[in-house]
Formats: structure tokens, C-alpha cells, sequence
């Protein structure tokens, strides 16, 4: 019988891509979800049956111990930016993947890869960045052979980053942007995905991993780049953190008050995390350890931005059109 890996989030931007990758490499996939028929489209990335939507409680024990019932491997993608509500921070970065290395542990799974994030640090002065630490150590607790994959800002066509401000730039003149100057380095979602299968196949020794792509730009370079990508100029507007921080109040005050009808559209979590550059250390295991070249952002922006050109699909041809005009 084949094997089989549970993946916590297995329907969410990064689960989806190891899921597949999973199928395609002979296993069973169990995608665990809060609402599995919500998830029905990793079916067919396998053959009938082969990929499985589960529901799971990431905060109850006995839903997690059931979905993780027979599983050779487990892959925690679960995250949250809620710092309120039941599914917060502590709860799920912090309880949630103690929860799920304890019960790896106690059902005698055999590996368990854990997606965390770069500028994990008890120490730092986001939230987010402290609970992914707490995370990590609670994982390492109970699952000392895990893999830990940090990446930095993620890209991809279902990606929250590039995605949401081309849809910005799309109906605004100005793009605000909080720490203009915060380095990032960008890495493809598929490729984070190949890194999360060798931990769970054992191709990948124990450990944590930082994970970047190729090329380490400021926040200001990347909203450049996304913008020749979609044909569009704007004004980047940096908002210094002195006046981002209230901002950030002001936005989480709306947002609790609205019941999370009206999102924050930045918070003081994000503000904070944004002080820090969002890159792979000079001493930490990356790609090379792991043997993948990772992918350039130029390789694939313009195979999910186009949508946010004026013309949309037919911007190159429409170009094409003019030169030849011009001839």
C-alpha cells in the first residue's frame, strides 16, 4: 500500500502546491481543513481517491489525532495574521503545532515538516514572528528529527502579496507602502513546496531551513518590478513608521469594533515585523542544503499579474500591434 502524509492546511496557498507535489510522487494525501468541501479541487491532483479533504479542528485533540490516524508523515502548514478571536495567534502557531508534533509523537509517525517563517524569533517585537518561534520549539519538543522551513514573503498566482497591490495599483494613483527600505527575498511557492516533500520523503535531513529566492530586494524594488509587470506607473508612497503604528491601532480598533467585517488593511503586528529585513541568513541551511535552484520572480510574476494590465490579456498583443504601426 502506498503511504501516506496528512497536511494541515493542505487546501491553503502553500498546501495546495505540496499536496500535489505529494500525489505526484505516488503518495496518499490527506488535506486537512476546517471546511473540507471547500477544498474538493486538490481531488484531481491525484487519481480517484488518491487525495482525500478531511475536516480538522486544529485546536481539538481528537481531531487532529483522527485525520493523523495511519500517516507515515505529517506537514503543518497552518497560520494565522489574527491576533483575536479563537483561531489566534497562540492558538495556532503555538498550541496548534505543539498539538500536532504531540500527537505525531504519541501515534508514532514517522517525519514531520513544519511551516514557519523567517524573523521567527521569541525576542522580536512582532507577535506574529514570536509565536512562529514558540511554534517552532514546541515541534522541536516533541519532534526533535522535524524539518523546519522558514521562507520569506511568498509569491505565487494565489499569493496575498503581489496579488493585492497590482489590485491596488489597478484603481489608485498612489501605492502606500509601510518600510520602503525593509529588504525581502522572495521565494515561489513551488518551491518552498519541493523543500516541504524531501522533509516529508526523508530526502531532507532534520532541521530548520531558511528559505529565499534568488534575488534580495527592498519593498520599494519589489512594488517597482510589480508594476512593470502590469503596464502601470505609480507614486510609492513610503508612510514612516511613526505615523504607520497609529495607523496600525487605528485599523485594528475598526476591525474588532466591525466584529472582522472590516479588515485591517495594515495592523501593529505587521508594522512591527516590517522594521525587520525579511532575508535568509548568512549562516542558515537554504536551498543549496537542499539541492533546489530556486526560481526568479521574473520567471513567473507575469504568468499570474497580466490580469491587472490595462488590456488585460491583450496587452502584448496590443503592443505587438503598435510597433508594428510604428514600423
Amino acid at each position: 500500500m502506498s503511504r501516506l502524509v496528512t497536511i494541515y492546511g493542505g487546501s491553503g496557498f502553500v498546501g495546495r502546491y505540496i499536496a500535489r507535489r505529494m500525489a505526484q510522487k505516488g503518495w496518499r494525501v490527506r488535506v486537512a481543513v476546517r471546511r473540507p468541501h471547500e477544498a474538493i479541487f486538490v481531488k484531481p491532483y491525484g487519481v480517484v481517491g488518491q487525495v482525500a479533504p478531511v475536516a480538522c479542528n486544529l485546536r481539538d485533540d481528537d481531531s487532529v489525532r483522527s485525520v493523523m490516524h495511519g500517516a507515515d508523515a505529517v506537514i503543518n502548514c497552518v497560520g494565522t495574521f489574527d491576533r483575536r478571536g479563537k483561531n489566534n495567534f497562540d492558538a495556532i502557531q503555538v498550541e496548534g503545532a505543539r498539538r500536532v508534533a504531540r500527537m505525531a509523537a504519541e501515534t508514532g509517525v514517522g517525519r514531520m515538516v513544519q511551516i514557519s517563517a523567517i524573523g521567527a524569533d521569541t525576542g522580536s517585537p512582532s507577535i506574529y514572528a514570536q509565536t512562529k518561534a514558540k511554534g517552532e520549539e514546541a515541534v522541536l519538543e516533541h519532534m526533535p528529527d522535524a524539518v523546519i522551513l522558514r521562507p520569506s514573503v511568498i509569491f505565487g498566482a494565489e499569493d496575498s502579496f503581489f496579488n493585492r497591490f497590482a489590485g491596488m495599483a489597478r484603481i489608485s494613483p498612489i501605492l502606500p507602502v509601510v518600510g520602503a527600505s525593509t529588504k525581502f527575498q522572495p521565494v515561489y511557492v513551488d518551491n518552498v513546496a519541493e523543500a516541504a516533500v524531501m522533509g516529508a520523503t526523508g530526502d531532507a535531513a532534520p532541521g530548520i531551513y531558511e528559505l529565499g529566492g534568488p534575488d534580495v530586494h527592498t519593498f520599494r524594488e519589489l512594488m517597482h518590478q510589480m508594476l512593470e509587470v502590469i503596464r502601470r506607473r505609480r507614486l510609492i508612497m513610503n508612510i514612516p513608521f511613526a505615523i504607520a503604528r497609529p495607523l496600525g491601532a487605528a485599523m485594528d480598533g475598526v476591525q474588532f469594533l466591525s466584529g472582522g467585517l472590516i479588515p485591517a488593511q495594515i495592523t501593529r503586528d505587521q508594522v512591527a515585523s516590517l522594521k525587520r529585513d525579511n532575508v535568509v541568513a548568512d549562516d542558515a541551511n537554504g536551498f543549496a542544503a537542499l539541492g533546489i535552484r530556486p526560481t526568479a520572480m521574473e520567471a513567473v510574476l507575469s504568468d499570474y499579474l497580466w490580469r491587472f494590465r490595462p488590456s488585460g490579456q491583450y496587452s502584448d498583443i496590443k503592443e505587438s500591434a503598435r510597433n508594428l504601426r510604428q514600423g
